[in-house]
């Protein structure tokens, strides 16, 4: 009906503009709360899709995963603060964007924003040439696992004890080619039967952070970010269930998700977390 909310969606939004429509209400009553430094993380978030990929647009194809290729997509930015998280920005995926087009669009998001980066926590997704370089041209610090590319880093995560190394890629773009340079922080620790695992288990890092002294700081620091898989599982609580098969709707349903998700936040920390030493009581709801 051309009165309905749906009908609007479907004939007057576009996913550029829910967009940005989207992020400047997630960030509108936020970053008056955020102080000034804040730690920020990015992800990756693929939603399997099973139906028939003739019937629906926008879909992301990528590795195998849940029984499908084909997936709704979407990438987001938080900020972390006090082991709560709150949402930046979101951003649909559709086939071609890369992970350094994404980390692009997010740092030049925290550009414009009155904020001051600790740090980028980034997962496995956007290691590569082309996300390390963006990172070091906005002189980030930032931390995330590696991927055993190569012989030369197979060979480093076979053997040996904790250490740092340096390490490179090599980026092509458009005819040209460079190498971006990196540390990367070895952990090794005593599997000691975990996830009936017995042996050393070798941790790699690539990670640049003046807050970084030690070998097992790389770790410690990164797993901060599994917070956000947290996130997702309340997602999926308070995201409203569809099959429709428009991207714009599926996308507004994820922007007032992650929408309700903030104010939760914010509100459980102010008026419901109990004050003690040590740090506030979160209660589990």
């Amino acid at each position: 009906h051309e009165n309905s909310v749906l009908y609007h969606l479907r004939t007057k939004f576009d996913l550029e503009t829910l967009e940005q429509v989207g992020n400047t209400l997630l960030q509108k009553d936020i970053l008056n709360v955020l102080p000034q430094q804040v730690e920020v993380c990015a992800d990756l978030h693929l939603r399997p899709y099973y139906g028939d990929e003739d019937d629906t647009d926008g879909l992301y194809h990528s590795q195998a995963k849940r029984g499908t290729t084909a997936f709704h997509a979407y990438a987001t930015l938080y900020a972390r603060v006090k082991n709560k998280r709150y949402t930046l920005a979101v951003r649909r995926l559709e086939d071609g964007d890369t992970a350094s087009s994404v980390l692009a669009e997010f740092l030049g998001i925290l550009d414009g924003l009155d904020l001051g980066v600790q740090a980028v926590y980034l997962d496995r997704e956007f290691y590569d040439s082309k996300c390390l370089t963006l990172l070091q041209a906005h002189n980030h610090a930032y931390v995330m696992p590696i991927v055993r590319w190569g012989r030369t880093i197979k060979r480093e995560l076979s053997e040996g004890w904790s250490r740092v190394i340096q390490h490179s890629l090599t980026a092509r773009l458009d005819g040209h080619s460079w190498t971006v340079e990196f540390p990367v922080y070895i952990d090794c620790t005593y599997q000691n039967g975990r996830y009936d695992e017995h042996g050393v288990a070798r941790h790699g890092y690539a990670a640049d952070a003046p807050f970084i002294d030690s070998l097992r700081d790389a770790r410690y620091h990164y797993a901060k970010r599994f917070g956000i898989e947290a996130s997702y599982r309340l997602s999926e609580q308070s995201i409203a269930t569809t099959t429709t098969q428009n991207p714009v709707v599926r996308l507004l349903y994820v922007v007032v998700s992650l929408l309700l998700q903030n104010v939760w936040r914010y509100l459980h920390w102010e008026y419901v977390a109990t004050p003690r030493r040590g740090g506030r009581r979160v209660w589990e709801w």
